[in-house]
């Protein structure tokens, strides 16, 4: 009986491992580039050295004022005061001032397309009170997302002790950004925007790639003369068998904001290129449908709510196979979203991924007799 109860495992098959292509030469301080569809990071240098994250920062920033306006503490026709604090800002700017009262909508426009620290403190005041709750609140998010190597010292990124992350954090809150409000993503990719009655001069996304690469539709740029010149670029293109698959470069100490916009890049074309997005299964596709024993039903799918999608080697996606690991015998009941089993990614021996195989639907206990029945057949087995 002992045996019938140990884990069980189903070999598809197994190959020989793919040789990992070289990443390109990156002339920065640290980067990191991942592959968001499949959750995957590619290539990095340095992704867990400290850095200063300049107007990144602002990314935090914009997290808590989206996740305010899905909360509807705020909303985006409401206006916001112009505090002197924010006024006075230095830095980049949107040009505004105490005597105006600005949209929420223009602000985060403001914040993200003209990298404006005075937008910033705008929102930062509205949405947590003051500037130092407010960066109470990026710390609390960032402990909650595991960003276990970031302080935040002010919501706008000016250089402050303290006040650091690294490539690894910053992919994780950008992973999440796109991932938690993709309603608001559109405003990464505006190339221009001014407020009313500002200067005309100062309409300009400092994101370079936007006006290079129809591809790329985000995210952030920054610079400080400690951090020097970051970007976090972001790129979505079609292939035949991944449709939507999406990149995330992280640049951090170029520079200039030409080497910064050259070497995200140079990042995204080659893991574009270098790498091939192999997508395994659909959302919601059974993996696989063994028996139940004492259940209402006499199978259950297991699988994932989303794509399990796998970045390999160019060339090497027929080489690429899948071992589940699962317990045996499966006895109900089993809830919806219920981890069953573990599918395991592998080239040759090499486990590359384990992916959590959960009850694609819920199956409850068979009536008094069937679990009788069932014993029975299971202690003869």
């Amino acid at each position: 009986m002992q045996a019938l109860l140990a884990p069980w495992l189903v070999f598809f098959c197994l190959v020989a491992a793919a040789q990992v292509p070289q990443p390109p030469e990156v002339a920065a301080r640290s980067y990191l580039l991942m592959d968001l569809s499949a959750n995957q990071v590619l290539a990095a240098r340095e992704p867990d050295a400290p850095v200063e994250p300049a107007s990144l920062t602002k990314l935090m920033t914009a997290y808590l004022v989206f996740d305010a306006l899905r909360a509807k503490k705020i909303t985006l026709q409401q206006t916001l005061p112009v505090s002197q604090r924010a006024w006075k800002m230095p830095g980049s700017r949107m040009f505004i001032d105490p005597k105006m009262q600005v949209p929420v909508e223009d602000l985060i426009k403001g914040m993200i397309v003209q990298s404006g620290n005075d937008a910033t403190m705008a929102l930062a005041e509205g949405v947590g009170g003051t500037a130092e709750h407010f960066v109470e609140l990026m710390n609390q998010q960032a402990k909650a997302l595991g960003m276990k190597n970031t302080g935040y010292k002010n919501p706008e990124g000016l250089t402050a002790p303290g006040h650091t992350t690294t490539a690894r954090d910053l992919s994780i809150l950008s992973t999440r950004l796109l991932q938690d409000f993709p309603e608001y993503m559109g405003y990464y990719k505006t190339q221009k925007y001014r407020y009313q009655g500002t200067p005309t001069a100062n309409d300009t996304n400092r994101n370079m790639l936007l006006f290079r690469d129809p591809t790329v539709d985000g995210l952030k740029t920054g610079h400080t003369e400690a951090a020097g010149y970051c970007l976090i670029a972001t790129a979505k293109r079609d292939f035949p068998n991944l449709a939507g698959r999406r990149l995330l470069a992280i640049v951090l100490g170029a520079n200039s904001e030409t080497a910064r916009a050259n070497e995200a890049q140079k990042l995204l074309n080659w893991g574009y290129t270098a790498y091939e997005g192999l997508k395994l299964f659909d959302a919601n596709q059974a993996v696989l449908e063994p028996q139940v024993w004492k259940g209402s039903e006499k199978t259950v799918k297991l699988g994932q709510p989303q794509p399990i999608v796998l970045a390999v080697p160019a060339g090497s996606a027929s080489k690429i196979k899948t071992q589940v690991v699962r317990p045996d015998p499966l006895v109900a009941p089993f809830t919806k979203g219920q981890q069953v089993g573990t599918l395991r990614i592998l080239s040759g021996e090499q486990v590359l991924r384990e992916v959590p195989l959960v009850a694609l639907q819920g199956v409850e206990q068979a009536g008094i007799f069937g679990r009788a029945w069932d014993a029975m057949r299971l202690w003869i087995k």
